[in-house]
């Protein structure tokens, strides 16, 4: 496959990734604002803080590493695919350790919850980490369509599971929400349980069709997907296995620094179940934009920089074709994060209270949550230009580069585990997110000066893209000021006439930066639409 053709899937993939977390997002949102109304801050605390917590521990642990690996691998000629099902299987009985340990934890060492409000909450802790065990049985199965570009397979399965979740949690709610913490946790297994089913029955009907004969695809029946040994050939590739225990221990480190204020709450205890609930929401509420936009676009493009560019090989000892696109479609990546950044950082400041005060009335409005919506949004610009500039890094470092970065990894969290615990008591829950971004910086930094050095020797300088151009800053300092005066003068407590008011010049302010983004940055507009659009890359292929 040439660097276009996996341009083209990697593109498509994040294109449909992207129209897939919209969706999520969606759904979670109103789903959120649906059980506020029913259920307790509290609750809400435990479920979206502490069993969650357990959920994406479990998960992330027992598969992140394979799967940076095994997509890796799978890049180059040397992998067989008999080898590569076989180390994925062993996500399975990771899984059952982790979940056995983490339970014990959950259990036994955290604070427990009052049954008298909180009911349930053991047979939550067991039932959450069986449906991340569940999720497991289908990462074979999931590394295989990521690999081949099965891009509507996985929109088709995490829609239908998210939808019969939502489902299921609405209907409890309404008609038994005295059930209380047991809702969400069969609400999860069903969740889990729908991803596994449609990737299982689509490989079942995929194997040995016409279909599959057509593509070449490397396995030809059901049993093919179980683990087995062929003949003279090892189990497991022990080269691809050393890269997936050095991707392990950074994975470690990794889900330390993504979930860092939930283990800070969670085993710290610096803010209560219901502040939790409340910052949990007005988290959720932030990071909207970075995992329906950010988050697929990072994931699809490291499997492009991952099939195009040679793991451990400088810039001039690859096909100077490949290194010519990989910096071109890594400049235009920076350029369009930053962009979107800046333009949340902006708005979010005059925008963040009224969102709030829409969304959960005076519960969210009032207090710290305005102001911890205003650092998130200036969290969001880090968020997106670290995920973009790690992309590339994980995919270009060699494997003794990892190791080397896993020890930056180690520094990093100790110091967000500090920073978290000694920020939050001087800050509130406000303190999470300013630790986030000292940390956040320090990544960005660090993946800049190893992208400037990969590309030094070379005619091609893809930091480029974190310059915007000057007339759109000027545009957004404008608007800035203009929508900070706009919150001062109309809202939000004259009603909603005059909240209607401050909408309206904010959206005459997006309008004016869209413009100025269209003139200014061409090259941008013309990556977003011959690549990030499905419909137009169609209309010119």
């Amino acid at each position: 496959m040439s660097s276009q053709d996996v341009l083209k899937n990697a593109s498509t993939l994040a294109s449909y990734n992207v129209l897939l977390q919209v969706m999520f997002r969606v759904l979670t949102f109103f789903l959120n604002a649906f059980t506020l109304r029913f259920v307790s801050k509290e609750l809400i605390g435990v479920v979206n803080v502490r069993l969650t917590l357990l959920y994406s521990t479990l998960v992330f642990l027992s598969r992140e590493a394979f799967r940076r690996a095994c997509l890796s691998g799978v890049s180059g000629t040397n992998y067989s695919w008999r080898q590569v099902i076989n180390l994925l299987w062993l996500t399975l009985p990771l899984g059952v350790l982790w979940a056995v340990l983490l339970v014990c934890v959950w259990l036994w060492f955290l604070e427990l919850p009052n049954p008298q409000t909180i009911p349930y909450y053991g047979s939550a802790v067991v039932l959450f980490a069986l449906s991340g065990v569940q999720e497991l049985l289908a990462e074979p199965l999931w590394v295989l369509a990521q690999a081949h570009m099965f891009v509507r397979l996985k929109v088709v399965a995490e829609s239908l599971a998210m939808i019969a979740k939502c489902s299921i949690t609405v209907v409890l709610v309404m008609f038994a929400h005295e059930w209380g913490l047991y809702i969400f946790s069969a609400a999860h297994l069903v969740y889990t349980g729908f991803l596994v089913l449609c990737y299982a029955v689509y490989f079942i009907r995929f194997l040995g069709s016409q279909e599959a004969a057509k593509k070449g695809f490397p396995l030809n029946c059901v049993g093919d997907l179980l683990p087995s040994r062929v003949k003279g050939e090892p189990l497991i590739d022990w080269t691809l296995a050393r890269l997936t225990w050095s991707f392990f221990k950074q994975s470690f480190l990794k889900q330390i620094l993504t979930e860092g204020e939930r283990y800070v709450m969670t085993f710290l205890n610096v803010l209560s179940f219901g502040d939790q609930g409340v910052y949990d929401i007005v988290n959720n509420l932030g990071s909207m934009v970075a995992r329906f936009i950010f988050l697929p676009i990072e994931e699809s493009f490291y499997i492009f920089f991952a099939k195009v560019l040679e793991r451990g090989r400088d810039a001039r000892s690859q096909k100077q074709e490949e290194v010519a696109i990989a910096a071109e479609v890594l400049e235009c990546l920076l350029k369009l994060v930053l962009v979107v950044g800046l333009i949340i950082t902006v708005f979010g400041y005059a925008y963040s209270h009224l969102a709030l005060d829409i969304y959960g009335g005076s519960l969210l409005s009032s207090g710290a949550g305005p102001t911890l919506l205003r650092c998130y949004s200036c969290y969001v610009l880090l968020l997106a230009v670290n995920g973009v500039t790690e992309c590339f890094v994980f995919a270009a470092m060699s494997q003794e580069e990892v190791d080397k970065y896993n020890l930056v990894m180690l520094a990093l969290s100790v110091s967000f585990l500090f920073l978290s615990y000694m920020l939050t008591w001087w800050a509130g829950s406000v303190g999470f997110i300013l630790a986030n971004c000292l940390n956040m910086g320090l990544r960005i930094v660090h993946s800049v000066l190893y992208i400037h050095h990969y590309f030094l020797p070379t005619q091609w300088k893809p930091l480029r893209g974190l310059l915007p151009s000057p007339l759109l800053l000027l545009a957004l300092a404008v608007s800035i000021v203009v929508t900070a005066l706009s919150e001062g003068v109309f809202c939000c407590d004259g009603g909603w006439l005059l909240r209607l008011v401050h909408i309206s010049v904010g959206a005459a302010c997006l309008l004016i930066v869209f413009v100025t983004v269209v003139l200014t940055e061409t090259r941008l507009i013309q990556f977003v639409r011959t690549q990030l659009l499905p419909r137009y890359r169609k209309k010119h292929t």
